[in-house]
């Protein structure tokens, strides 16, 4: 069950599932993610293994706590970025992933094995980065450290991210998020139409909030590349890329894994931005594999 917890000075909604005494690990979604956007299957494959398990929704997005009529402009602050200038944001992905750090004190837990896709792959380098003491491994998912040099997105790919749907009606909001999700789906993995509609329905019911949006990507864009930075982390570290990515391309994964030292890197075929429910196995797997070997109680 959802609960509300006060962390960072702001109200979180989080839920715990698997054992008491499990493993603990922190899962951060991405981009306007909800914490109820995955299937269930991916987060009660953990549970399920044994480990305690915290998912919540970023601020901003889902039942957190929102930063109402904050509008950032993302065009003045995108210049401001390129001339090496601060950008007029509310907060950055550093803001964020102290939310995720406060949460894990707040819940009582020493330490957790920190894991993010997208988006949360770079508040949950920040963590480590930033509370080294709360992070017992880091598990990075088709993320990047945003270095200049990378590849960029698929320009379709890009333009689904943030485009906008006709109207605000519900059935085309619905119809619209189902077509952008398509764009940036996994070849490898093909989803059920039935079910991802379902999913996106009840997580537009929940919370449909497209202000917030506009605020995590000011976040992303006033948050500088966190190449130099990644290779001072000193803690175990797993990077996960799908091999068929366009928003995030798998270069991405494997310069993410090369600055830090030691780190492991799984590419799985098939596999493109999105999280279907037959790639759950796939990505939890070699998740499970690395948290056990790495684990130490805090």
């Amino acid at each position: 069950m959802a609960s509300m917890i006060r962390a960072n000075g702001i109200d979180i909604c989080c839920e715990m599932s698997g054992p008491e005494d499990g493993i603990p690990l922190i899962i951060i979604q991405g981009f306007g993610t909800q914490m109820t956007s995955w299937p269930d299957a991916y987060h009660r494959k953990f549970a399920d293994s044994g480990f305690r398990v915290i998912r919540f929704d970023n601020r901003d997005v889902g039942l957190s706590q929102k930063f109402h009529g904050i509008i950032p402009d993302n065009a003045a602050n995108a210049k401001a970025t390129a001339e090496g200038r601060k950008p007029d944001v509310p907060y950055t992905l550093d803001d964020m992933a102290d939310d995720a750090a406060a949460l894990v004190q707040a819940l009582g837990f020493t330490s957790v094995h920190v894991s993010g896709a997208s988006m949360g792959g770079m508040i949950a380098q920040l963590m480590a980065l930033r509370h080294p003491q709360k992070t017992r491994s880091l598990i990075s998912l088709m993320s990047t450290t945003s270095d200049p040099s990378l590849p960029r997105s698929d320009p379709q790919a890009q333009a689904a991210l943030v485009s906008k749907p006709a109207s605000e009606d519900r059935d085309t909001v619905i119809d619209h998020t189902l077509k952008m999700r398509a764009v940036n789906a996994s070849p490898g993995y093909p989803e059920d139409h039935d079910e991802l509609r379902a999913r996106i329905a009840m997580n537009h019911d929940r919370s449909y909030y497209p202000e917030g949006v506009l605020r995590h990507w000011a976040a992303i864009m006033a948050s500088p590349p966190r190449t130099d930075m990644l290779k001072r982390l000193d803690c175990p570290a797993l990077v996960i890329h799908g091999a068929n990515d366009l928003l995030i391309r798998p270069e991405a994964g494997r310069h993410t894994a090369a600055c830090i030292k030691g780190a492991e890197l799984v590419i799985v075929p098939g596999w493109g931005h999105n999280m279907p429910i037959g790639a759950v196995d796939a990505i939890t797997g070699p998740m499970i594999d690395f948290m056990r070997r790495h684990d130490r109680s805090g």
